[in-house]
């Protein structure tokens, strides 16, 4: 069904790219990507001004380690970020050899497991593959991919969800619980084949629904888990790319946004392009877990 919700500005910085929004509870704090424009926003939800860090190359990702370290997932692989100085140490390369191709979605799965993915920085057809890394391993997944979205996990850590956006197939494979690795053969979730818009970033809230920023379609959709959709929000901006659980409870979602592909004419028709929305949309959202390098 669909809702009238009201939607407020959390930051008004006009991300090129907005994606890959994280909130760290113990600050109250989220941090999200401007990826083409190579920035690491964070904010307070308590009301200070955005903070917007250079970042020495295209990142798109954040995992919290610890209290004093963040795991950053970017162009040339994983990096280490300490919070209180800034600096950002490479830590585990992934196809840094490969110019063509840049980071783009990842989740920390329950566990401690952490899937990340890349895709070609013109989005070329294959270029890309879904990533898992947990403890110092690595191994693909999910390789020949176009654009990689969607990946999240159910409370229990016994599936996982996945997409490409250039198929717009929703998928969810089993997964071993105590690893995140997969435990069997995938299969279609949701087929947004038909519809406006393409399937972009999403979170599983603790009741097992998946919340979904469709990109396009000015729109927030949210999947029950045995794959209905359930309810669409509308959005004041046509690009939503992923959204966040935030707040001392995660009981409300925040949502990155994007003027990617727009020329000045489209920017002037949507003046929230890029901006970092917060809905007042009461959910039973999860904190994401940390990741176990």
């Amino acid at each position: 069904m669909a809702g009238e919700v009201g939607v407020s500005i959390l930051s008004d910085y006009p991300c090129h790219l907005g994606e890959g929004p994280v909130y760290d509870p113990d600050t109250d704090t989220l941090f999200w990507f401007d990826i083409l424009g190579r920035k690491l926003l964070e904010k307070r939800l308590g009301g200070m001004e955005t903070v917007i860090r250079d970042l020495p190359e295209m990142m798109s990702a954040l995992a919290i380690i610890n209290e004093g370290n963040q795991l950053l997932v970017g162009e040339s692989g994983l990096s280490i970020r300490d919070v209180k100085t800034g600096a950002i140490t490479p830590y585990f390369a992934i196809e840094g050899d490969n110019p063509a191709t840049r980071s783009n979605d990842a989740r920390v799965h329950p566990c401690g497991a952490l899937w990340l993915s890349t895709m070609g920085k013109k989005a070329e057809r294959g270029a890309g593959s879904i990533y898992w890394f947990f403890k110092g391993e690595f191994r693909t997944l999910v390789p020949d991919i176009s654009i990689p979205n969607s990946i999240c996990f159910s409370p229990d850590g016994a599936a996982a969800y996945y997409t490409d956006t250039a198929v717009n197939l929703l998928y969810r494979v089993a997964c071993d619980p105590e690893t995140g690795l997969p435990a069997g053969e995938r299969r279609v979730f949701f087929d947004h084949g038909g519809r406006q818009g393409g399937l972009d970033g999403s979170v599983v809230d603790a009741e097992g629904v998946l919340w979904n920023a469709r990109w396009g379609a000015s729109s927030i959709d949210a999947y029950s888990p045995d794959g209905r959709l359930v309810r669409s929000i509308a959005l004041p901006t046509g690009q939503p790319s992923c959204p966040a659980f935030v707040g001392a409870n995660a009981d409300r979602l925040a949502v990155t946004t994007a003027w990617e592909h727009m020329d000045e004419a489209a920017r002037q028709a949507d003046r929230h392009a890029g901006r970092t929305l917060l809905l007042d949309l009461p959910v039973q959202g999860r904190f994401e877990p940390r990741v176990l390098i």
